[in-house]
């Protein structure tokens, strides 16, 4: 019998299970597909249903919903999971399996749908970590570094302000044309001139 390596999805924590299941508890996997559901009690989680959402096989290769069969094909791709595109109307051809189960899976994601009496945690056997809120931290610091920090990021704020003023440009006085010189002749007739008035 095949053995599968599940990939457990708690929706509500958000944190991820694994799982190694062979034998008789992998034969409930056996013709299902992407989107089926599967009832949980068969490998130890009891009262509780979870929705195939994916997997990959032995070479790393992913599954897609949308492709019908088992084996791998190379489809050309426009958009969802397994591809990358980068801009409009541009489409890639990517080697993908088909969205059911057979023997040459290997992974298969799982993701949790309706809960049991017993929590995730206790199953997996692994402790809920307590999570410390920003006011217990506060709290548990000394009154005299939490009026320290303020003034050290006013401090940090005038030294980016100074860094970021750019020197002044300097006005640059026009340039002046030298002034044209007359005659000398022409000059004395105007000098005459001037007197005889």
């Amino acid at each position: 019998m095949p053995e599968f390596k599940l990939t457990i999805n708690d929706v509500k924590t958000g944190r991820s299970f694994q799982k190694t299941v062979s034998g008789t508890e992998s034969d409930i996997f056996r013709g299902k597909k992407i989107k089926d559901t599967v009832d949980g009690s068969s490998f130890g989680m009891k009262g509780y249903e979870l929705q195939v959402t994916g997997g990959s096989d032995s070479s790393g290769f992913p599954m897609r919903f949308d492709i019908d069969g088992q084996g791998r094909k190379r489809p050309l791709l426009t958009r969802g999971p397994c591809v990358k595109i980068k801009r409009k109307g541009m489409k890639k051809r990517k080697t993908v399996v088909g969205n059911s189960l057979s023997a040459s899976i290997i992974q298969i994601n799982l993701k949790i749908t309706k809960y049991g009496q017993k929590s995730v945690n206790e199953i997996f056997g692994v402790e809920e970590k307590k999570e410390e809120t920003k006011e217990v931290k506060e709290e548990e610091k000394p009154k005299e570094e939490i009026k320290e920090t303020p003034k050290e990021s006013e401090k940090k704020v005038e030294v980016k302000k100074e860094v970021k003023k750019l020197p002044e440009k300097k006005e640059e006085a026009p340039v002046k044309e030298p002034k044209k010189e007359q005659p000398k002749s022409e000059s004395k007739k105007e000098e005459t001139k001037q007197k005889e008035k």
